[in-house]
């Protein structure tokens, strides 16, 4: 998908729903039944698709090493941080 800048104008209606126009739609690959997730960023409203945010996150995590897991350090550096708290 190429990245471009789109403005439009899109409403809010009854309920809240918003209508993504087709012009965007087709723009960012969206279709009829795609889960997509809704998230606030300075004031901004994202949506993205679940697929989309998969790779982001796998291309910004695969340059860590092999063997390495990053659930496991963040668990020891809690468990350090709990045994300090005791010691105090």
């Amino acid at each position: 998908m190429v990245e471009s800048s789109k403005q439009m104008e899109v409403h809010l209606g009854r309920q809240g729903r918003l209508v993504i126009p087709a012009v965007l739609r087709r723009l960012l690959g969206f279709e009829e039944g795609d889960v997509l997730v809704a998230r606030t960023e300075a004031g901004r409203l994202i949506l993205e698709k679940q697929e989309t945010i998969k790779r982001r996150l796998k291309a910004r995590f695969s340059q860590l090493p092999q063997g390495i897991s990053l659930a496991n350090e963040l668990i020891a550096e809690r468990r350090e941080d709990a045994n300090r708290e005791v010691g105090e």
